[in-house]
């Protein structure tokens, strides 16, 4: 454990963006991938929302940007308990990282005020994507996302999918990432990390959530019921 806060740590000072692989073995990993697969097979996915957007009025309009299909868990359904081991691995993770970030005075003061349930989307294949974007353009508190992928045999010359990272500062490079099986992703969610999905043509799943800074939650939440 203490490896990896130092591997998130280095990889987050650095670059704003850290990956590890073979995150939480083997065993585990496909065991998730099993309860995602089940999960997205039994039908309770809804298709994904995209912050800014009035979705209802217009759904055609989310479709041109994303059109992936998700579903939010805590760990506590059935059969869930990886996926809450997977939530409390990184918990711990991010919270001595961010601490030591701190007490190093590599990152400004902040609070980590919770974070989100973990939200599992699945795109389903057939050019399915979601277009550049950035999770947090306006302040909505959060600060750090969290993806771990579920993708057994991939292989991104065939099935696409790749994570594309635009990363601030970096103005002739981009990162790709493979969305391969226990892969785990870290990433400041702000204007400093714009990414995207390019088209999948195999059904692509994800577990991501997204931790939160105490202050600027609760001004985004003070600002919304002001307004």
């Amino acid at each position: 454990m203490s490896q990896t806060c130092q591997h998130v740590i280095r990889d987050l000072q650095q670059y704003g963006i850290c990956v590890l692989d073979n995150f939480m073995g083997k065993e585990r990993a496909e065991s998730i991938h099993r309860f995602v697969v089940d999960m997205y097979d039994s039908g309770v996915f809804l298709e994904g929302k995209t912050v800014g957007l009035n979705n209802s009025a217009d759904p055609e309009l989310t479709k041109n940007v994303r059109n992936d299909h998700i579903a939010w868990v805590d760990g506590t359904e059935n059969n869930c308990q990886d996926i809450a081991h997977l939530i409390a691995t990184v918990d711990t993770i991010i919270v001595n990282s961010i601490q030591t970030m701190i007490e190093n005075k590599r990152l400004e003061k902040r609070v980590i005020g919770g974070r989100t349930k973990a939200m599992i989307s699945c795109y389903p294949g057939n050019g399915s994507y979601y277009v550049k974007h950035v999770d947090n353009p306006n302040g909505d508190g959060r600060f750090l996302t969290t993806t771990y992928y579920v993708n057994k045999d991939w292989d991104t010359k065939i099935d696409g999918g790749m994570l594309r990272v635009f990363p601030q500062g970096w103005s002739n490079k981009v990162l790709d990432i493979e969305p391969i099986l226990d892969r785990v992703v870290f990433f400041w969610s702000d204007r400093r990390n714009p990414h995207e999905v390019q088209p999948s043509f195999r059904t692509r799943c994800a577990v991501t959530f997204w931790y939160f800074d105490a202050k600027e939650r609760e001004e985004a939440k003070a600002k919304r019921q002001s307004s």
